[in-house]
């Protein structure tokens, strides 16, 4: 039945003209008729260089507003209507705008997974694999950074000579591993190097043996001549490097590193989606031209300072 959908939709997505893009956390059923399958960065700029005029994003709401703002000629859709991002909707843009009063000396970074209006208040855009690289070469020394304080936190102890200030935010699935999670995860495998995404709280990022992005934590359990690995980030990615090195061996540091909304779409979503984007039942992100030249300065800097 699965492989029957899948070449439903290879057959649909050929004939509607539609490229998919899968983040790394989505089902392996999904990334296999995916056209890239990479971190909510990577499908941006990938979603620049497709061909197709039409793009569905199996991810998140906030991936697929950047995804659109990066390529505002191209129809994006949401393969799950209902799949948000807790820290990216955690914080206001009136919150912000408040801080900045407050502290105008400040310029403001962003963590990627922010929504767009968000963005429109702030400076520059980060990823976790470039937070250290921009921020260091921010030329102010005085910064705000949100959503996600343990990011900001592990951004702050890299770039110790900026005075970064860091609001109470991030991500509620990463932060809720603690050091005895980590400690039991090492007591079964003591024999495994521990890889951490640094969305986790700051005492499991310090005793990890690498600490980065998704895709850094893969491509460095691919070249790494080690044979066991605890991974620190959603569940899916240990599964994902169990199928890609099957001569190693990768556990999960926590089973509560289960994020529901990117578990939300199904292939059958996928289906629907692909079959959907000509008769108006897909749904697509809509956002003005005023809305996307406010959010996408931010990234655009992000892009100039990360280059």
């Amino acid at each position: 039945m699965i492989s029957k959908v899948q070449s439903d939709i290879l057959k649909l997505k050929k004939e509607n003209d539609v490229a998919i893009l899968a983040h790394s956390y989505q089902a392996k059923e999904i990334a296999e008729i995916a056209d890239v399958v990479g971190d909510s960065f990577q499908l941006s700029l990938m979603a620049q260089k497709a061909k197709q005029k039409n793009i569905l994003l199996c991810g998140v709401h906030f991936m697929a507003e950047t995804a659109k703002m990066l390529s505002p000629d191209k129809r994006v859709f949401l393969a799950n209507q209902l799949a948000g991002c807790p820290m990216a909707e955690q914080m206001e843009p009136e919150l912000i705008e408040q801080v900045k009063k407050m502290e105008p000396e400040r310029t403001v970074v962003a963590y990627i997974n922010t929504t767009a209006k968000l963005k429109a208040v702030c400076d520059v855009c980060v990823t976790s694999s470039t937070a250290v690289k921009i921020v260091n070469r921010i030329e102010n020394d005085k910064l705000l950074f949100i959503p996600d304080c343990n990011l900001g936190d592990y951004v702050q102890k890299q770039v110790p000579n900026k005075d970064i200030k860091i609001l109470q935010g991030g991500c509620p699935i990463h932060a809720a591993v603690t050091l005895k999670d980590l400690d039991d995860a090492k007591a079964m495998h003591p024999n495994a190097l521990v890889l951490v995404h640094p969305e986790c709280i700051p005492a499991v990022v310090e005793k990890a043996d690498y600490v980065g992005s998704t895709s850094g934590i893969v491509e460095y359990a691919k070249k790494s001549n080690h044979k066991e690995f605890i991974i620190g980030t959603e569940i899916s990615i240990a599964e994902t490097l169990q199928y890609e090195c099957m001569d190693k061996e990768f556990y999960i540091l926590s089973k509560k590193i289960v994020c529901p909304n990117m578990k939300l779409t199904t292939l059958v979503d996928v289906y629907k989606s692909v079959k959907g984007v000509n008769d108006g039942s897909a749904f697509e992100i809509v956002m003005t031209d005023e809305e996307i030249a406010k959010s996408r300065k931010c990234i655009d800097e992000m892009i100039r300072l990360g280059s």
